[in-house]
């Protein structure tokens, strides 16, 4: 998710300058909302006399597990005992902002190297202290806290011991930290940590002790205990949709039908019918407010004629939008994105080309989308106040600060746990409204919903997207050989439509930079050109972005250049990696456990894909049957997985097989279609997903290469699994299917 880094490309890096190291990222000790019973060591931790260990957790959970991930890192510093681990929401603060995310909208790879990429990320840095963006996406949470959580860990442990060492009257150096107390070297318990509060507080701040080598951790890379899971199993869990204040409204929400329509007018067939408050124009659509959400939303249904201002094409329809597509495959402006390798002409070509087709996808949550908010216009009381599952607060708090015509300081935003996010709550259409109904219902709080078919007709979705491959073969001579390789690829651009529409900022016609990352193979040469699609439908931040589509066109070509050069698609992958050992070792993993080239019965095949992003490599064999040439199951997944540094297994292989599920979904039954300028799709029964019963078995393993760069999991197991069940049908039945869904 490049969301911050369209803020950057925007002309936003001249903003003065902030941090400068992870150490001044720690921010004062008194930030942390520290109560009466508590002592803070830093922005980041409190201990409780109770003895509990409290951690400021400034990122969404949204099950991904980020709560867990990032208190493990600070206990690891501190060695402290995972049962007396808490988390807690920060306040709003630069010390807790997203600088990574800032660095993954930036035009480099996540492991490139050089001046000139150092200089980008140092300046993203600094800007990123300027602007203090909370944010959550692009897997970037632990990759940004692995060094400031530390430090923050490690600071906490000094304080404890020179505190202990002032309640004991024992030297510093004779103190340790072992498992949650101060003990002598000796073994004898000085203090817990608990007991050590009241001789915390004028200790000054030293600089920052080393960090622990990872031979010397006891937390990390062990699969602990999710800190989030009791509450949800429980069902104390508070979600967006579960907020209930004090004489709360319910708002029902109906969307235009066609992109970028309005209402501008309305009229209720009747009186208002017992428990609807009142009827008013949002953005986008109209509202009913009541004290039943059920009461408003059959208003809408039943007793409510709108008068509709239409979009822009109003008469939109997908076959309109493909063939606009061919036409700028044919007689657009690419901008060449790249090349790689040297060019040659050989006496004899022969050429291969396949065409490829994506279509929009909505994210479609388990959480419904939501957003409360009140607006209070008393005095010195006049402010926002707004609870909602978010991705950025930063965003949320703007928009509901210019919405409601409230300066900035007088908005506060809650983020509660989110069912879902995938890059659809980092939007923020929901506060516009939900403020707009605040407004008109000053004092009290009103709580937005929509309904599935609203979310599934009216989302950002992930862009439609086709891609033209040529490959060419020397066949001058014996074998033929592989000389080059080219692609050019026709896709709207969230990352150029998202500043736009929620920040004003002018667009800069430029690809969304995950779909035109550098292959990892040795192509002979290679060339990359791209177009960016105008159009009225919205595209956002789908979960892996331009890697959920992009992976599909390559990995399903390098399959089909396999097999002109009449070659195994996993060893012609092998003779392509020799110069990245990273990829060819998760590569080489996810098919010794798959088992490549065991027989199969003859209606199942096997297939593989690779793709690397978020500074993760992941790769996966998917083994399928096809009975009768027209049922598919997909029986297994084999996914193997480096992304450096391991927090927590457990969550690592969950995240895998979330994605693998989600991008599977997407695989076999995701597509958003337009007839008449709306999405015919309104709910799961026509946008489907895969159920337990269907779902494949799956393995992940982790591969340690010894990098020490930290990736993401969150989104880099989507992307391969859509290729790798393609190219498994193709094993199965020699039929090659281009287009998504896979349809046989």
């Amino acid at each position: 998710m490049a969301i911050i880094g369209g803020i950057a490309g925007g002309g936003l890096l001249g903003v003065g300058f902030w941090f400068a190291r992870e150490r001044d990222r720690l921010g004062d000790r008194t930030l942390f909302n520290v109560k009466p019973n508590e002592a803070g060591l830093s922005g980041w931790v409190k201990i409780t006399r109770d003895n509990n260990v409290v951690v400021a957790v400034p990122r969404a959970e949204m099950g991904q597990g980020v709560q867990t991930a990032l208190a493990m890192l600070v206990a690891e510093e501190m060695d402290a005992r995972w049962n007396q681990v808490r988390v807690e929401d920060p306040p709003e603060h630069g010390v807790y902002r997203n600088v990574d995310i800032l660095i993954d909208g930036l035009p480099f790879s996540p492991e490139e190297q050089g001046t000139v990429v150092d200089v980008a990320h140092w300046m993203a840095g600094k800007l990123g202290g300027v602007l203090g963006v909370l944010a959550t996406g692009g897997s970037t949470s632990v990759r940004d806290a692995w060094h400031p959580m530390r430090v923050a860990g490690a600071v906490a442990r000094d304080l404890l011991l020179r505190a202990a060492s002032r309640k004991a009257s024992v030297p510093v150096g004779e103190l340790v930290v072992v498992d949650g107390e101060v003990r002598r070297r000796n073994g004898r318990r000085v203090a817990t940590f608990g007991e050590l509060v009241d001789h915390v507080g004028d200790l000054s701040s030293m600089p920052a002790p080393p960090l622990k080598k990872p031979s010397e951790f006891k937390l990390i890379g062990k699969p602990l205990p999710r800190l989030d899971i009791p509450a949800k199993v429980l069902g104390v869990a508070t979600f967006g949709i579960d907020v209930r204040r004090p004489n709360l409204l319910h708002a029902a929400v109906l969307n235009a039908p066609t992109f970028g329509g309005s209402a501008t007018g309305f009229k209720v067939k009747g009186s208002l019918p017992k428990g609807v408050e009142t009827v008013i124009i949002v953005p986008g659509g109209i509202a009913a407010i009541g004290t039943s959400w059920w009461r408003a939303n059959k208003l809408l249904e039943e007793r409510l004629e709108v008068e509709w201002q239409s979009g822009p094409e109003p008469n939109l329809d997908s076959a309109t939008l493909w063939q606009r597509y061919e036409g700028l495959m044919q007689d657009g402006k690419p901008a060449l994105v790249r090349t790689l390798g040297e060019e040659r002409k050989p006496a004899t070509v022969r050429p291969i080309e396949a065409t490829y087709r994506a279509p929009y996808l909505a994210h479609t949550t388990m959480e419904p989308m939501n957003c409360t908010a009140q607006v209070t216009r008393q005095g010195d009381r006049n402010g926002v106040e707004v609870w909602m599952p978010n991705q950025s607060p930063t965003l949320m708090k703007l928009i509901a600060g210019k919405t409601a015509d409230v300066p900035q300081a007088q908005v506060t935003v809650h983020t509660t746990f989110l069912g879902g996010g995938f890059g659809r709550r980092a939007e923020v259409d929901l506060v516009r409204q939900a403020v707009t109904c605040a407004m008109a219902m000053p004092e009290r709080p009103v709580q937005v919903l929509w309904s599935r078919e609203q979310d599934v007709r009216h989302d950002y979705y992930r862009p439609m997207a086709l891609a033209r491959w040529r490959a060419e073969l020397d066949t001058s001579g014996g074998a033929p050989k592989l000389v080059s390789v080219a692609k050019r690829q026709v896709a709207q651009s969230p990352t150029d439509q998202f500043p736009a529409r929620v920040l004003g900022l002018p667009s800069q016609g430029k690809p969304e930079g995950n779909a035109v990352e550098n292959p990892p193979y040795a192509f002979p040469f290679y060339k990359l050109e791209a177009v960016v699609a105008d159009g009225s439908v919205p595209v956002g931040f789908w979960r892996s972005v331009g890697h959920s589509h992009t992976a599909f066109f390559d990995e399903s070509f390098v399959d089909e250049i396999a097999v002109a050069l009449k070659k195994d698609p996993f060893e012609f992958r092998r003779e392509l990696l020799t110069k990245n050992p990273r990829h060819l070792k998760v590569l080489e993993t996810a098919a010794k456990e798959a088992g490549w080239g065991k027989p199969l019965p003859a209606d199942s095949g096997r297939g593989i894909a690779l793709r690397a992003s978020y500074g993760s490599i992941v790769a996966q064999v998917a083994e399928v049957t096809v009975a009768d040439g027209k049922t598919l199951q997909v029986k297994r997944v084999t996914c193997a997985i480096d992304c450096g540094p391991v927090v927590n297994p457990a969550i690592v292989r969950a995240q895998m097989e979330s994605g693998i599920i989600y991008g599977l979904s997407a695989a076999l039954y995701g597509e958003i279609t337009l007839a008449n300028g709306a999405v015919e799709q309104s709910n799961f029964p026509d946008y489907d997903a895969v159920r337990l019963a269907d779902a494949p078995a799956m393995t992940v393993h982790l591969v340690d290469t010894g990098s020490s760069f930290v990736g993401g999991v969150g989104e880099p197991g989507t992307p391969p699994i859509a290729p790798a069940v393609a190219n498994a049908i193709f094993a199965a039945t020699g039929k090659r299917l281009r287009d998504l869904p896979l349809r046989l």
